[in-house]
C-alpha cells in the first residue's frame, strides 16, 4: 500500500516503466516456492541478489534481463531511491539474445486459479475513524489506505445462492478469511473457535447478518452486521453487492499502528466482472491451501 501510494503514483516512475521496462507484479511467497520453470526463473533471478535464502522472504523490487540477468534491487520505500535503482539498472543493461523459457506442468499448489463455475468477489476494506492525527506522510498513506483482497465462491455455492440460499461454508470464509483489517499489512485470519457469532440469511435477494468475532485473549475482535444484495438471472448471479460495517479492535503482527481501543471499520464485496487483472489473484487467505480455503 505505502508503494502504491508512493513509489508508483509517481508520474515519472510510471512513464519509465511503462516505456524501458516490462513490470511483473507478483506473490514472492509462491514463486520462491514453486517448483516449475516459472519459480526456477525467479529463483535465478531473486539467488543472485541479497535475499536469496529462499526458505525466507525474498520481498523487494528486482530488475534483471528477460535472459535473468540481475541487475538491481530495492527494498526501501520512496520514489526517489527507486528512480535511482531503474536509471541503474537502465545505465548496466546490455541487450542480449534470451531463449525462450518452456513452461512446462505448472505446480498446481502455487498455481491455484478460480473454481470453475465460481465466482470471484473483489473485497476493500477501510478503517473509517479513530487515528490521531499525523504530520507523517507514511502513517498517513496508512490511515487512508483501501486494502484489496478477493472472495472465492465454489460452483456448488454459486448454484445454492442462485436458488436464494446462502451456504454455511460460504458464510464461514466471509468471516474467517475477509471480515479482517488488512489496510496496513497483511493481517492474520481468524480460527474458526474465533468465530463467536455467526447469523447471516438471505431472504428475496436481501442479505443481512450479524457476527462476531474475537481471539481467545480477546485483545483482537471484530463486531460487525452484515447488508448486502444478490441477485442471478439465467442460472447465473448478476449481483453481489455486501457491506459489512461494525467495531473493531486490536491489530496483528504485520498489523500494527492501528487506532486505539476499538474503531470502525467496513469491508465491501462486489462480483467482479473480469475486467481487471486483480481479480485473477488468489484471495490471500488461500495462500498455499487453497483445499482449506474453499471447502
Amino acid at each position: 500500500m505505502l508503494d502504491r501510494a508512493s513509489t508508483f503514483a509517481d508520474p515519472e516512475i510510471i512513464k519509465l516503466l511503462q516505456t524501458r521496462f516490462v513490470p511483473v507484479a507478483i506473490d514472492q511467497a509462491y514463486q520462491r516456492r514453486q517448483q516449475d520453470a516459472e519459480g526456477e526463473f525467479y529463483r535465478k533471478i531473486a539467488g543472485q541478489g541479497p535475499r536469496n535464502n529462499f526458505k525466507g522472504t525474498t520481498q523487494g523490487l528486482y530488475v534483471a534481463t528477460a535472459a535473468g540477468k540481475f541487475l538491481a534491487f530495492n527494498n526501501n520505500r520512496g520514489p526517489e531511491r527507486v528512480m535511482r535503482v531503474l536509471k541503474k539498472a537502465l545505465a548496466d543493461f546490455r541487450p542480449t539474445d534470451a531463449a525462450a523459457i518452456e513452461r512446462g506442468k505448472p505446480d498446481a499448489r502455487y498455481s491455484p486459479s478460480p473454481p470453475e463455475g465460481g465466482l470471484v468477489v473483489r473485497v476493500r476494506a477501510k478503517v473509517l475513524g479513530g487515528y490521531e492525527d499525523t504530520a507523517d506522510p507514511w502513517k498517513r498513506i496508512f490511515q487512508t489506505a483501501i486494502s484489496r483482497d478477493n472472495l472465492w465462491i465454489s460452483k456448488s455455492e454459486h448454484e445454492a445462492l442462485v436458488r436464494g440460499e446462502l451456504p454455511k461454508s460460504l458464510q464461514v470464509r466471509i468471516a474467517r478469511f475477509h471480515l479482517v483489517d488488512n489496510t496496513r499489512g497483511e493481517p492474520p485470519m481468524w480460527k474458526e473457535s474465533e468465530i463467536r457469532g455467526l447469523d447471516m440469511s438471505l431472504k428475496d435477494g436481501k442479505l443481512r447478518g450479524t457476527v462476531q468475532l474475537k481471539t481467545a485473549s480477546g485483545k483482537r475482535g471484530f463486531d460487525a452486521q452484515l447488508f448486502g444484495v444478490v441477485e442471478s438471472k439465467a442460472g447465473k448471479v448478476t449481483r453481489f453487492d455486501l457491506v459489512a460495517k461494525g467495531q473493531f479492535w486490536g491489530s496483528g503482527r504485520y498489523t500494527g499502528g492501528a487506532p486505539k481501543g476499538k474503531f470502525p471499520l467496513a469491508v465491501s464485496f462486489t462480483l467482479a466482472d473480469g475486467s481487471d487483472t486483480a481479480d485473477k489473484i488468489p484471495p490471500q487467505g488461500s495462500r498455499g491451501w487453497v483445499r482449506g480455503y474453499v471447502r
